[in-house]
């Protein structure tokens, strides 16, 4: 298919149809993405090698293997006869794209169609966050678990990426010379409209920064270097899921008396096996705590508090924002008193 070529809006059923599992990832093909864009497929991978740097890493994308390819064939009825770009004698067995590396071509791919095209599969992706979400009933508990994990994940690159581009919207016109071969400032501006969904409630204030509640989370935890403390009476799990970035070796402690009984043990039991690096204690508050606090490294030379607005486990569910409280002296004797609390069992 040439450039230029007339090109149907990908719909969700077709989406579906061409993403499949390969070492644990659900990923799409090069050819497949070249025709979904109206790229040849020499062209598309023309363009992914100009831009090497943002596709580092199997978690970006890989090239398959020969056994790959063959039982992708056998299992899927995938065939390479698509398009010019790829033709019915194949070379070179074809590069499959995750859902991280397929977010990083919304900003390689430029034109009108590519915008278009990155709009559909961003919304098809939001669908699929949101059925796991409404039917979270009727999926096994492990599923659920991992399922929450990786939509975490997925929504927390979207708003990095989203990020990036602002920042680079930013110094346009210092770089575009150097942007003028990847995507215009009309492209930019297009392509930050089309993350931004104005129903998504998973959206709050974080350093006067208006961003996803996972991104915000992550980055404050991120920041620890031996302990996080949370004092948040009303956990779940959305409250673990925003704590399984958190930095590797780095003690956790969480502290709330679980009103309502949110969180279960069979959920955190499932937590731990899940992420055995993650080292995590649960305390009671006892019951003198209504607002939620995160409290990074304790004690030290690099302490820092951080105010919530609302529960972790509402996280971006209601307008609120996270502040940090510089005064950090004035909560010694609360987070003593803390620390001197029993453990927190779950039913």
């Amino acid at each position: 298919m040439a450039e230029g070529t007339e090109v149907a809006i990908v719909s969700e059923e077709a989406l579906h149809n061409k993403i499949y599992s390969i070492r644990g990832y659900k990923v799409m093909l090069d050819f497949e993405l070249a025709e979904i864009y109206g790229y040849e497929t020499k062209n598309f991978n023309r363009q992914v090698k100009n831009n090497a740097a943002k596709f580092e890493g199997e978690d970006f994308m890989f090239r398959l293997t020969d056994e790959e390819l063959k039982e992708l064939l056998r299992c899927k009825n995938c065939t390479l006869n698509r398009g010019e770009g790829r033709g019915r004698h194949v070379k070179y067995n074809p590069y499959a794209f995750t859902e991280q590396g397929i977010y990083m071509l919304m900003t390689v791919l430029r034109g009108e169609l590519a915008i278009k095209q990155s709009r559909a599969l961003i919304r098809t992706f939001k669908n699929m966050k949101d059925y796991i979400i409404d039917n979270r009933e009727l999926i096994v508990q492990r599923e659920y678990i991992q399922l929450s994990m990786q939509t975490a994940e997925n929504v927390r690159d979207i708003s990095k990426l989203k990020s990036d581009i602002g920042s680079i919207e930013k110094q346009m016109s210092d770089v575009m010379d150097q942007l003028s071969d990847v995507v215009t400032k009309s492209d930019l501006a297009d392509m930050m409209n089309s993350f931004v969904d104005d129903e998504d409630n998973g959206w709050l204030m974080y350093n006067t920064k208006y961003c996803t509640a996972d991104l915000a989370y992550s980055e404050v935890y991120a920041q620890a270097k031996k302990t996080i403390y949370v004092v948040d009476n009303y956990i779940g799990l959305r409250t673990l899921v925003l704590l399984k970035n958190a930095p590797i070796g780095v003690d956790i402690t969480l502290f709330s008396d679980n009103v309502g009984g949110k969180l279960h043990s069979i959920e955190y039991k499932d937590f731990c096996t899940e992420y055995p690096s993650i080292k995590m204690t649960l305390k009671k508050a006892g019951g003198i705590y209504h607002d939620r606090f995160i409290v990074l490294d304790y004690g030290t030379d690099d302490e820092r508090i951080f105010l919530c607005g609302a529960s972790s486990k509402d996280a971006g569910a209601r307008v609120t924002s996270i502040v940090e409280d510089y005064g950090t002296g004035k909560y010694k004797i609360l987070i003593d008193k803390l620390l001197k609390n029993s453990n927190l069992t779950l039913t």
